[in-house]
């Protein structure tokens, strides 16, 4: 996983109306890079909708918030349509992203394994710098402590 103080890897994947976001665009802005599961499930509905609700909060801290899963840009649609989300969502299909991340992991549940998306959250500053990492992140009080983090990081 990528660590504090390391050049976040650079991107560039759809978002859910198919528009290329590349991370050389986001140069000059703070990005809380948060990356999830699967849409419309419990926690990760949960989440979207804390980051939606927290999204003026981060927008006056000159952030932006980018949601990463392995779903379509059509999936990303449907679950911001049904959810009423006001951030922007973008497709790893690949997951190439997600495994230059190290957020692509081997995962067990009830006994199975597989490889699947560990909830982890990123806030990468202006020059593109990893300045906070949250690893296996619990969606409670989440959204609180990444906007904390960010506050501080700005002090």
């Amino acid at each position: 996983m990528i660590k504090i103080d390391e050049k976040a890897p650079e991107f560039c994947l759809p978002n859910q109306d198919d528009i290329e976001i590349c991370s050389r665009d986001l140069k000059g802005k703070w990005v809380v890079l948060y990356f999830y599961p699967r849409d419309n499930t419990p926690g990760c509905t949960t989440e979207a909708c804390e980051f939606t609700e927290a999204a003026p909060d981060f927008s006056d801290l000159n952030a932006v918030i980018l949601g990463v899963s392995a779903d379509t840009t059509k999936k990303h649609r449907n679950f911001i349509e049904k959810q009423n989300l006001g951030i922007t969502l973008l497709s790893d299909e690949s997951t190439e992203m997600m495994q230059e991340y190290g957020v692509w992991q081997m995962k067990k549940n009830y006994g199975k394994e597989y490889m699947g998306i560990v909830r982890s959250t990123f806030i990468i500053n202006p020059e593109g710098i990893v300045k906070a990492v949250f690893e296996k992140v619990r969606v409670k009080e989440h959204v609180a402590k990444v906007q904390e983090e960010l506050l501080r990081l700005q002090v």
